[in-house]
């Protein structure tokens, strides 16, 4: 197994160091698109999984927006990431490697969130929350969309 193999794994970790939702919710929204993963999937097959990954990935775009919002790195939302990396990166990697593709997208997501979060607090300071925030959601919904979509096919 080469790294090429997990490049989709690692690339939808980064995508859950900056929003923790995005990689279950493009995963979500390409299953309810009919497009199958390399990996198992169990839990986004089920429609109340699915349903709730897109409401989640939603709800943190918007609430990303708040002047209380923790940062990504405080135990929870690294937990969020951890999860969320965890399950995207399985489902994109290789049949029968979902452990390793878990392992190499969770193992770049959380020391990436710490990358992540210096870049969006000196985004803020020069052009504020919102702004900053919209250019990353822009940015991070793009390539997770990007790479669910590149690493997935039609059923």
């Amino acid at each position: 197994m080469n790294i090429r193999s997990l490049l989709s794994s690692i690339l939808i970790g980064a995508v859950a160091s900056a929003r923790s939702m995005t990689p279950m919710a493009t995963i979500a929204a390409a299953r309810l698109a009919g497009r199958h993963t390399t990996g198992q999937l169990v839990l986004l097959d089920r429609p109340v999984f699915k349903a709730g990954a897109l409401v989640m990935g939603a709800a943190e775009l918007y609430g990303d927006k708040m002047k209380t919002a923790p940062d990504r790195t405080v135990f929870l939302g690294l937990l969020a990431r951890v999860l969320s990396a965890g399950i995207a990166g399985a489902a994109l990697a290789p049949e029968a490697r979902e452990k390793t593709g878990a392992a190499v997208a969770v193992a770049t997501a959380v020391p990436l969130a710490y990358l992540t979060l210096a870049g969006r607090k000196g985004a803020m300071a020069r052009i504020g929350q919102t702004k900053s925030g919209l250019i990353e959601d822009a940015l991070i919904v793009a390539a997770g969309v990007a790479i669910v979509a590149l690493s997935t096919r039609p059923k």
